[in-house]
């Protein structure tokens, strides 16, 4: 017992010790940091060329001198950037052209499929795909929403809302059937689309959107869905005016057939009364659904209100035919340890 008393009154001696050390060489930083920043550069302390702030054992002294240093680069940022404004200024129009930031999107790994809309090749595919029969106006959009078995609420809501934003769409529910027993049916009932929101833990988390009658069919990973009543200052519910259509970035050969795939959802001819756009956006092999209505506040202004809901998708495969997860044949498979090796390459 008495070495245990001995033991615990050791620990406390040393515990205010640290307390009382921490205390002033926070006084100390605190000293420093109020001091006058007007100080010659002769003056300033001056550390070794291999010093780092990591260094510091003290955690408020660390703390305050990373700020310092972080301040102090802000600072020097700033002052090379108006100088450069002022050279710019005084050279006129004999400035040189601005620097264009690397992003990963401009360093990207060049794709050989890249699509040239002019290419007689791209030009005679898409007369002869299965979505030629639609850009030549001979078939008008007709879409089947179900889900997989025992939907949960939140995905019942996100079919409700998607067949709001999908013009002549219709949501049944899936009654354990198989899906190459629904096909046939939707072929004889005249669907030209089969769309399936499959579930995990009651969150859609996957989109098989099958082109009918003669595929292909994509799958889908669906992640960070936002439904009308999660997001904020969204605007009054769509109305059943046909919305217009924007793809983005769908520049291989890939993201040419994913891209039409998309637009032979909707209808061709948009009602732009409705003032309502649907966006498909491809960046970096995420696309990403947005859906806004948009009001011309002049002639040079527009202001744009979103309507819900938005999902992300990313494309896992391409199949030929419909769906068929036994013997279809696969134009395409994300492999995603063998393809995704650069960070700098896209397929879509």
């Amino acid at each position: 017992q008495l070495r245990k008393k001995m033991q615990r009154e050791k620990q406390r001696k040393k515990a205010k010790k640290q307390k009382k050390e921490s205390k002033i060489a926070v006084q100390n930083a605190e000293q420093d940091a109020n001091e006058p920043e007007s100080v010659d550069s002769a003056s300033a302390p001056v550390f070794p060329p291999t010093f780092s702030v990591s260094e510091i054992k003290n955690k408020q002294r660390r703390h305050l001198m990373f700020m310092r240093l972080k301040q102090e680069k802000r600072r020097e940022k700033l002052s090379l950037k108006k100088k450069r404004r002022k050279e710019r200024e005084a050279l006129g129009d004999e400035a040189p052209p601005k620097p264009v930031p690397k992003t990963i999107e401009n360093q990207r790994v060049y794709d050989e499929t890249t699509v040239d809309p002019e290419d007689e090749e791209v030009a005679f595919d898409e007369g002869t795909d299965e979505f030629s029969a639609y850009f030549n106006r001979l078939t008008n959009p007709k879409v089947l929403i179900t889900t997989s078995d025992r939907p949960r609420g939140r995905t019942v809501r996100f079919c409700q809302q998607l067949a709001t934003i999908i013009p002549d769409s219709h949501v049944y529910y899936r009654r354990g059937l198989a899906l190459k027993r629904i096909i046939p049916q939707c072929i004889a009932r005249g669907f030209t689309y089969l769309i399936v929101i499959n579930e995990d833990r009651k969150v859609p988390n996957g989109l098989v959107l099958c082109h009918l009658p003669d595929g292909p069919t994509a799958h889908f990973k669906v992640s960070s869905v936002r439904l009308r009543k999660e997001m904020k200052r969204r605007g009054k519910d769509p109305t059943k005016h046909t919305p217009e259509v924007i793809l983005n970035n769908f520049t291989t050969r890939l993201g040419h057939s994913i891209g039409r795939m998309f637009a032979a959802l909707f209808p061709h001819d948009p009602e732009f009364v409705g003032r309502q756009v649907a966006t498909f956006h491809n960046q970096r092999d995420f696309i990403f659904f947005r859906f806004h209505r948009y009001i011309f506040k002049n002639e040079k202004r527009v202001g744009i209100q979103e309507l819900g809901p938005r999902f992300t998708l990313k494309l896992r495969s391409l199949q030929k035919g419909t769906f068929d997860s036994k013997f279809g044949e696969y134009e395409w498979v994300h492999k995603r340890h063998e393809m995704d090796t650069s960070r700098r390459k896209f397929h879509l």
